[in-house]
Formats: structure tokens, C-alpha cells, sequence
């Protein structure tokens, strides 16, 4: 089971750290990835990272600018959003895939496990 939280309302230019928390004991073994969906828009792939945290892979929209990452004791990820735009707002939702040490995809029909989204405003 997953959950994602850390999102809110900030001014264009700020910061956001999206959290998603994980149950279970072989969270150290899956990708997870980060997708978004802004209203009136197909949900999209934000950023990817590899079961050890060896590998990130980010959309082009986003590269520079937000980082990925994973802290396997906590059973977290962690997306660190920063030079936040308005067309960064949207429902931000983690996701997981169910075969182990799988690589990063950023097709959202190949995971298998999702959180609830967090809401992420910006504001110009």
C-alpha cells in the first residue's frame, strides 16, 4: 500500500518535497515511479527510480529541476519539486511495480500498485 503526501499551495519559483510511504517489507525491492494528472489532461510520467535507487529517469518537462529519490529503511520516496511552475499544478500520484527489480517505466499501465494523489498548486 502506498501514500502520498507533502503536497500543497506555493508561489511559482518555490519548492515542494512529495513523499510517497510505502507498507511492507520488500518496498526495497520494486520502482517506483511518480505520474501526474493536471485537470483536463491524460496523466503523465514525472520521474522514475530503480528498486536500490541506482537509476532516476525524468520527464523532459521536469529534468533540472525536480529529484527523485528513495530512502529503503524508511520505506519512502521522496520527489523534491524545486523553480516550481503553474504548469507543474496537478494531482501528483506514486506508483509501483509489481515485479521485482523491474527498470523505470514511464507507461502508467505497468504498475500495478498506486497511492491517493497529492494536490499540487502553483501559483504565478
Amino acid at each position: 500500500q502506498l501514500q502520498a503526501s507533502g503536497g500543497g499551495l506555493v508561489q511559482a519559483g518555490g519548492s515542494l518535497r512529495l513523499s510517497c510511504a510505502a507498507s511492507g517489507r520488500t518496498f526495497s525491492r520494486y520502482t517506483v515511479g511518480w505520474f501526474r494528472q493536471a485537470s483536463g489532461k491524460e496523466r503523465e510520467f514525472v520521474a522514475g527510480v530503480t528498486w536500490g535507487g541506482g537509476s532516476t529517469y525524468y520527464a523532459d518537462s521536469v529534468k533540472g529541476r525536480f529529484a527523485i529519490s528513495r530512502d529503503n529503511a524508511k520505506n519512502t520516496v521522496y520527489l523534491q519539486m524545486d523553480s516550481l511552475k503553474p504548469e507543474d499544478t496537478a494531482v501528483y500520484s506514486c506508483a509501483a511495480r509489481a515485479p521485482l527489480w523491474s527498470a523505470v517505466s514511464a507507461i502508467e499501465n505497468e504498475y500495478d500498485y498506486w497511492g491517493q494523489g497529492t494536490q499540487v498548486t502553483v501559483s504565478s
